[in-house]
This record gives structure tokens, C-alpha cells and sequence, in this order.
């Protein structure tokens, strides 16, 4: 039977109310410290950082170590954490360094995307569970090792992509799945960011003071030091991050996914991509691309225009997931299900329910690797499931680099079977001494 608007809405806000105020049943309300979580941020800048002030805002993490190439920052970052949590965590240069303490048991990962696969594998062989950022990682091939790491060593892991604990996205695959909109045929997505151009252009320079680049570059190629490459604006070359596609991608095609519960990688993938702003930035990622994903009994269409905010709906970016009975329009905030009109009943198919009361679903996140992390289960966004996102966005990459309108993939073989240059893009080779690790 499917809910009327008024008891959907109901139990839904009764659902959220639970998760996040009422503690979780495994931790206890004021835990001793020996039974608190060690937790050390490796990157600390930006993402990272926010996504250790929700671990710290539980009252059941210990922040014991920081680990950042750039002392600036992780010195900054230490005297936050000092004042506003009363802890003292040391700073190390060196994430292996960290990884070596008995005395850790999970490690936040929120370094540039080249970083992911390395630092999360040994993260796991070392015993430790991970949080660590999306994309999971910047090739498929490193994808792959991260999936079979977490297997291994039974690591909790949670990839990056909150939007999994969000009452929003929860509300919207409830209705889906529910058949409040029928058959789903259709999902359209669009993301439009001002950022996605890529930076100003800047000269190469020395290197900042505090700043270990050779570290920082790891295993991408080696490169004379640039603004633009470095903080904030890495995500536009190749080496480090896939722009505005791999950035919002994978969360937004991830919602795509999540409607039919697909965790596969697309057997084919239809791209068009170009740089078609006339404003001289500083970027190798591309700021126009649209992007189809056939699916079995439907169709994901994904709409990329970087360099400006106005989207559909009046929002920058979005979810449109197209039934036969409604259409239910969604971003992090709200979402709306708009019925279609049944000519012989003279009414609407189903009822129309507007939300708009969303948040920002991080802390939830958090809540939910924390609680793994005691209990031992799956994350709401494990490694398979970051994979399948990641998998997602870097073959448009690929597609649009090599100029192949069109790629088909074989997951089994972990090949492209219509273009053998684009098989050249799905593992990395990593600069000496650093070495892809195997698993």
C-alpha cells in the first residue's frame, strides 16, 4: 500500500529524528577513554578536516595524530583542535609514520585523489578501518585494489559519499522503490559550478615554505611547482583529480545507481565533452560534457556546465528521476514528487509531496562508519559501491580524452573492448619509488 503524503512525511521525519539525536545503541553515552576511537587525518586541509570535526563532534573520537606535507596547515589545523576540543594531537609529516601506531584504529583519508588507493591499502594492511574521501580513487584500475584491500583485510571502510545518509536521498529511493513514481525509465542529472572553469593563470614558482611538493606529488609524475596544481585547484589535471565530473559525479550518479540498487560498472557509455567557455583558465579537465549511461530498463543522462550557477529547478545542481506516475526532483535540501495526470480518472496518479527541510548529511556519515567500526557490518557506502560511482565518472573522463564518443566495457575482463587506447588510462604508473600496491 503506498503511504499518503501526510504519513510519509511523518514516519520520514520520525526516521530522521532517530538517527540523529538518539545515540547509537552499541556506543555508550560517556564512554571512558580507553573505549573511544583513535583517529588520525591524513590531509588535512578543507574536506578532510570538516569531515574530522563531525568525528569529533560524537564525543567518542580521540584526534591522536595530523599528518599533512604542509606543516602550515597542519599546525593551523592542530591549534583548532587544541581550542575547540581540548585535544592535542601530534603532527606528523610522514602518513606511514602513522599508519605504524598500535594505538590508532581508524584513519581519515582526505589527501588529492592520486593519494586514495596508496594511502587506504596500507591503511587496511596495518589493520586499520578508513574513511576515506570520494572519488575513492582517480583510476579504475586503483578502484579495483581498494575493493579487494577492504576484502582482505576486513576493514570497515566508508567512501566519501554522505549523500547515502541523507534523509533526503533516503526519502526519494523509499518512494522510488516504493512505486510511488512506477516504472522508473529515466534519470537525469546536472551539475553547474562556477569552479569547474579551472583557476586564473599563474606561473610555475617555488615551492612554499613548509611545504614537502615531492611528497605531495607522491606517485603522480613529477612536475615543477604551480599554484593551480596545488591547493584547492589540483581536482582540474589529470594527474591528481577529473574536475567537475569525478568531483560531483560520483555523488550525483551515485543517486542513479542507488534507484535500482546497481552496483556494476556501465557495459557502454556515450560522451561528449569540450572546452567551450571563452574565459582562459588553467585546467585539463573539460568544462561542457554530457554523459548517457544505458542502462537494462533505463537511461542515466548526465549534464555538466562548470562555470556557472543556474541550473534546473533553480538549483545548481540536481536529480531528476522520470516514472510513469510522477516525477521526483531532488538536490541535498529538498526534493518534490510531481504527479502525472490520469486522463480517465480526472485526478493526479499520485499524491505531490514537497520536502524542504534537508541538510548536509556529513555527520550522519560519520555516525554510521563510527557504528561499523563497532559492530563490524557494512558501511552505507563501502568500497563496491564507491567503486561503481568512480567507475562511472572516470570512463566518461577516459571517453572525452581520448576523443571516443563511444566506450563499451567489459567489468569482467577489466578491459574496454572497442578502443584499445583507452586502455591505457585504467591503471596509473606510479612515479619511482612509490609502487601501485598489490593485493
Amino acid at each position: 500500500m503506498i503511504p499518503s503524503r501526510r504519513s510519509f512525511l511523518k514516519n520520514s521525519a520520525v526516521a530522521l529524528s532517530a538517527s540523529t539525536i538518539i545515540p547509537s545503541k552499541v556506543w555508550s553515552s560517556n564512554p571512558a577513554p580507553s573505549d573511544k576511537v583513535n583517529v588520525a587525518l591524513i590531509g588535512c586541509r578543507n574536506m578532510g578536516f570538516g569531515i574530522l570535526k563531525h568525528h569529533l563532534d560524537t564525543g567518542i573520537v580521540n584526534c591522536v595524530a595530523l599528518c599533512d606535507v604542509d606543516q602550515n596547515v597542519s599546525k593551523e589545523k592542530q591549534d583548532i583542535v587544541k581550542k575547540d576540543y581540548k585535544q592535542n594531537p601530534e603532527i606528523i609529516g610522514d602518513y606511514r609514520k602513522v599508519l605504524e601506531r598500535k594505538d590508532i584504529d581508524a584513519v581519515i583519508i582526505g589527501t588529492p585523489d592520486h593519494w586514495h588507493c596508496l594511502q587506504m591499502v596500507e591503511a587496511c594492511s596495518a589493520g586499520k578501518d578508513v574513511y576515506v574521501e570520494k572519488p575513492m580513487a582517480n583510476t579504475i584500475g586503483e578502484c579495483n585494489i581498494m575493493v579487494k584491500a577492504a576484502n582482505r583485510y576486513n576493514s570497515v571502510v566508508q567512501v566519501g559519499q554522505q549523500q547515502r545518509d541523507s534523509k533526503v536521498f533516503n526519502d526519494c529511493m523509499n518512494l522510488i522503490k516504493g512505486g510511488e513514481i512506477g516504472t522508473l525509465r529515466k534519470v537525469k542529472i546536472w551539475a553547474t559550478f562556477n569552479y569547474g572553469l579551472g583557476a586564473s593563470p599563474k606561473e610555475d614558482g617555488p615551492v612554499p615554505a613548509g611545504v614537502d611538493y615531492d611528497f605531495w606529488l607522491g606517485p603522480a609524475p613529477e612536475r615543477p611547482f604551480n599554484p593551480n596544481r596545488f591547493h584547492g585547484s589540483w581536482r582540474h589535471f589529470w594527474d591528481y583529480g577529473g574536475g567537475l565530473m569525478s568531483d560531483w559525479g560520483v555523488h550525483l550518479i551515485d543517486m542513479g545507481l542507488w534507484a535500482t540498487n546497481l552496483v556494476e560498472a556501465p557495459e557502454k557509455v556515450i560522451t561528449y565533452a569540450s572546452n567551450l567557455s571563452k574565459r582562459k583558465m588553467d585546467r585539463e579537465t573539460f568544462d561542457t560534457m554530457n554523459v548517457i549511461y544505458p542502462k537494462k530498463d533505463y537511461v542515466i543522462n548526465y549534464d555538466l556546465t562548470a562555470g556557472i550557477q543556474q541550473g534546473p529547478y533553480d538549483s545548481a545542481y540536481g536529480v531528476q528521476f522520470i516514472g510513469e506516475n510522477a516525477t521526483l526532483v531532488a538536490d541535498r535540501h529538498k526534493y518534490h514528487l510531481s504527479p502525472e495526470w490520469d486522463g480517465k480518472k480526472q485526478a493526479p496518479k499520485v499524491e505531490e509531496i514537497t520536502f524542504d527541510d534537508g541538510h548536509e548529511s556529513h555527520r550522519e556519515h560519520v555516525d554510521n562508519f563510527l557504528e561499523c567500526i563497532k559492530t563490524r557490518e557494512k558501511t552505507t557506502c563501502p568500497p563496491e559501491v564507491g567503486r561503481a560511482a568512480a567507475v562511472h565518472v572516470h570512463i566518461a573522463n577516459i571517453s572525452a580524452r581520448i576523443g571516443e564518443t563511444v566506450l563499451e566495457w567489459d567489468d569482467a575482463k577489466n578491459k574496454f573492448t572497442n578502443n584499445k587506447e583507452a586502455n591505457e588510462y585504467i591503471t596509473p604508473v606510479y612515479r619511482s619509488p612509490w609502487k601501485l600496491p598489490k593485493v
